[in-house]
Parts: structure tokens; sequence; C-alpha cells
């Protein structure tokens, strides 16, 4: 069977592409620098039945989609990240857990004259086994050896590249001598399509606890500010009455005004005492030994009473 002509492999491309778009509603828009034919093989056959990798020309993948924005027209937003050298992984599935399986399918690399490094490469202190003959190499970059036992050794960690540094022949030919492959690659996650929304991929990582905790510091702002102008909402309202039943309880103190939950206030102002043996009493609970807080118990039983009640008062 001969192989498809150009327009014929064109034309089942762009089907295929606007068959994905309809059929799932996620993709990763990834990036495929320095990814093989075999590593994408495998990578295809780890998300088998979880999502689809599609790759292609930039022009081919933005003809497509122009033609099917009529149908879609959020899938414009696509438009400007397809840059590079790029591709589609659709799925229906959990976003974390595809971008979890491709971040897992890397590969090590050894260090290319001219690559760009993806991530801070660090040699450690070690004895290289290289002869003196190779000391250039070591000056030319400025790290600092020493000659032990015959051969070249690195007295400290060094820093030889950054993330987003270019390699340059010396550090590609020193990382290859040493046998360090510092790099790993891999399908890239740039860009994330869901359901008409495009969003870079950290926001993946944001998790429910964080919501949550964002939720609430939002709704304590709103009660401050509530509090603050004196305009009373949901969060403000419990603020509020607390506020407002510490008013009357303080109003109750110096007056001849009572009520059921002011009467433990008024007790302890008549009698100080009172809250001096509840404050003895619970300092052995607290850290003292056992006889002295039974001591303490049987002395004064009434007081444990009056705090029980400051307790159910105030908790």
């Amino acid at each position: 069977m001969g192989r498809e002509d150009k327009a014929t492999w064109k034309a089942n491309y762009f089907t295929k592409l606007v068959q994905y778009m309809d059929e799932y509603p996620k993709c990763f828009i990834v990036g495929a620098d320095n990814v093989g034919s075999k590593q994408m093989q495998q990578i295809r056959i780890k998300l088998r039945g979880t999502a689809v990798v599609l790759m292609g020309k930039n022009t081919m993948m933005r003809k497509a989609i122009r033609g099917h924005i009529e149908n879609n027209p959020a899938l414009e937003k696509l438009l400007a990240h397809i840059r590079g050298n790029v591709g589609f992984v659709f799925t229906s599935g959990d976003l974390g857990d595809v971008r979890e399986a491709l971040l897992e399918n890397k590969v090590r690399a050894p260090a290319r004259a001219g690559a760009i490094a993806p991530g801070d490469v660090i040699i450690p202190a070690q004895n290289t086994g290289l002869g003196p003959e190779k000391t250039s190499f070591f000056q030319a970059l400025s790290i600092p050896t020493k000659i032990a036992k015959g051969s070249i050794e690195i007295v400290n960690d060094v820093h030889i590249l950054k993330e987003g540094d270019k390699v340059g022949p010396s550090e590609a030919t020193l990382l290859n001598m040493l046998n360090i492959s510092p790099f790993s690659y891999g399908l890239q996650v740039q860009m994330v399509y869901d359901s008409g929304s495009i969003f870079e991929p950290k926001i993946l990582d944001i998790k429910p606890e964080d919501l949550r905790a964002s939720f609430m510091a939002g709704v304590r702002n709103v009660a401050a500010v509530s509090l603050q102008i004196g305009y009373p909402t949901v969060a403000s309202v419990p603020h509020s009455v607390i506020n407002g039943f510490k008013n009357l309880l303080a109003v109750a103190a110096v007056t001849d005004i009572t009520f059921k939950e002011a009467e433990t206030v008024k007790e302890f102002i008549k009698d100080p005492s009172k809250f001096a043996a509840v404050a003895v009493a619970a300092a052995p609970a607290a850290g003292g030994s056992p006889a002295k807080a039974a001591a303490a118990k049987v002395e004064e039983p009434e007081e444990e009473e009056d705090d029980d009640m400051c307790i159910g008062l105030f908790d």
C-alpha cells in the first residue's frame, strides 16, 4: 500500500485536529524541543487511554483552528500560543494527572554547545580522575582545582550554569568529560485550555486548601472594612453582635442593671478573691503536681463552680 499524497495527508490532519477539538474539552499546548521520536512514542504509550498527542506544523494547526472558529469561537484563544516547536495533548480526564504523566516521561541528556539550560547545573566537589593536562578546561571556567594523586580534584561545588543560560563549548566539553548529563527533556506544558478558558499550568498547582485560605482572608477583609465604616454585612454581623454583647457587660458591670449573662461578671467584681482562687487552681492543672491540684479542688469547691460558669460564658 503506497503512502498517501501530501494533499490527502493535510486533509486527514485537518480532520483529525478538528475531531479532537470537538471530542475533547481540554488540552495542553506542549513544547517538544529536544524530544526524539522514540521518546515521543513512549509518551504516547504512557498516555494511551487517557490522552492523545497530536503534533504538526504551526501553520497547519493555525489554519485548522481558524477554519473551526465559527463552530467554537473560544478556540481563537489558542492561536496566540502556537509558537515554536509545539503540539497538543487532548484529554477528557483530570488535567493534573495528565500533566504528572508528562512530567514523568523525561530522559537524561548531555549538555550540548548552544543549547539553553532548562535548569541550574552544579558540579560537585570531586576527584575527576582527569590528568593534569586537562587543567586548561577548568581554568577557562574559573573552577578552583588542585592536583591530588596525579589527577585533577575540584575543590568546591561550582554553579556552572543557571536556568536559561546558553551552554558554551567549554561547559559542554567539561560536563561530557565528567560524564555528567545535567539536563532532562520531555514535553513541556506551556498553556492549558479547558472548556473555553486558557491559563498557565501553575494554576493547576492550586489546591482546595489554598482556595479556602484565600476565601477566608477575603471574608476577614470584608468584615474588617464593614466594622470600620459601620456598614453591616453577613461577614461583620457576628462580630458586631459580640462587640455589642461586650458593651452590655461593660454597662452592667458599672451599674445596677443585671441580666443572666452578667451575673458571673458581677460576682467577680464583688469578690476578686474568687478570681485569684480560680487562677491558683488552674496553675497546677497546667504544669503543677497532681497532689497540689487535688488540694486546691478540695479547699475551693465553690470557686470551681464559678470557674465553670466563666468558661461557659466566654467560650
